[in-house]
């Protein structure tokens, strides 16, 4: 429900996480709209490539904006824990806000996917919400059981990322030829389960990409993410913080390029070797946005990306129920008419977007916020 927000957050944070919607809310259209006038250009149709997920294996931008967010949503909880906890909350209550969070994050997924339609038969049961919530809640009950002790956490984190290898790459799906790659979609073992047991409530005819067994690896993902904010949150943002944020990128998004040699990151799969590759890509860019924003103290360029971030859920909602498109050339299509056909992508993505912001910006001075 909307709440007041307190002013008490991590600037660099927020803006990231604005970053990260930015591409879904139209930055991904945009740079598209713009490589098609340049189809000799090698360097704009790499752009326009990266802002469309790869088929099956392999990874570019677009592919990292969901575990971007999931890994955000993990930096931004040991500090509530820490509240909680300084507000003198039991471990029940902690728990049970834990779950009620996540519950609240698959309801809203269902209903982003058309559950007040009635529509049971085929309603997509899975979602990005669905995914983020249930991904983020086991996560932080793990985090949140463990205590202060890490080597439970790093544990928990190996056992699934090595098991989710070995049951992928080792278990074929029942019934299919045994000599077909199990980390293909017909013989996968977790598209097989999607298939199987979610049937018509399936993204797609053979997997869901919000799976149910690809579930696992993305609670490693949250994982790394609080582990993150754990080291954030002690002490003053510092130099020496930007750079073991950015050292332990590198070293995941390394683990990750390796593990690909023999088990192909795939976002689809959530793979063990996609879970840390996106690992490193998040580590990066928050060490960058950290550095700019908290140890360098630049912030007046972020606002546009912090209007954003700071109500990530409603941005993400909102266009589902509100004809932002409508209403952009409602205002607009006098402005739009002025251009050349060439331009029409262009600034009519730009014209959305403006809509979309402008509405965002009005709840940030209205200091309403969507929270779960």
């Amino acid at each position: 429900m909307p709440t007041k927000e307190k002013n008490n957050r991590l600037e660099s944070l927020d803006a990231l996480r604005g970053f990260d919607m930015f591409f879904i809310t139209g930055g991904a259209a945009l740079l598209t709209a713009i490589a098609a006038l340049f189809p000799d250009s090698g360097v704009w149709q790499t752009i326009a490539r990266n802002m469309e997920h790869v088929p099956w294996d392999g990874l570019v931008h677009h592919d990292t904006i969901f575990p971007l967010f999931l890994f955000i949503a993990g930096i931004s909880f040991p500090l509530s824990l820490q509240k909680q906890r300084e507000a003198g909350r039991t471990n029940v209550q902690i728990y049970l806000k834990i779950v009620r969070r996540g519950l609240m994050l698959v309801l809203l997924g269902l209903v982003y996917s058309g559950m007040l339609k009635f529509e049971f038969a085929t309603l997509r049961w899975p979602s990005v919400l669905g995914r983020i919530g249930l991904a983020w809640m086991f996560a932080a009950l793990i985090f949140t059981a463990t205590g202060k002790r890490l080597w439970p956490k790093v544990a928990v984190m190996g056992v699934i990322l090595i098991g989710y290898w070995l049951v992928s790459a080792f278990v074929h799906a029942p019934g299919v030829d045994p000599s077909i790659d199990p980390l293909t979609r017909e013989g996968n073992i977790a598209c097989y389960i999607d298939r199987t047991l979610l049937g018509p409530h399936c993204y797609r005819p053979d997997y869901d990409p919000e799976g149910i067994l690809s579930t696992l690896p993305a609670i490693c993902t949250a994982l790394m993410g609080m582990l993150t904010g754990v080291f954030v949150q002690r002490g003053k943002p510092s130099w020496r913080k930007v750079f073991v944020l950015f050292a332990a990128g590198v070293l995941c998004a390394a683990l990750g390029a390796a593990w690909n040699l023999i088990y192909p990151i795939n976002k689809a799969l959530w793979s063990s070797s996609f879970v840390l590759a996106v690992a490193g890509y998040s580590l990066v860019m928050f060490a960058l946005f950290y550095c700019i924003i908290d140890v360098c103290g630049l912030r007046k360029w972020d606002f546009y990306f912090k209007v954003i971030g700071m109500n990530s859920i409603l941005i993400y909602m909102a266009p589902k129920f509100i004809d932002f498109w409508k209403l952009n050339h409602s205002l607009f299509d006098g402005v739009f008419s002025l251009y050349p056909p060439q331009y029409t992508a262009v600034v009519e993505t730009v014209g959305y977007m403006t809509v979309l912001w402008l509405f965002m910006y009005f709840m940030y001075r209205q200091k309403i916020f969507l929270k779960v």
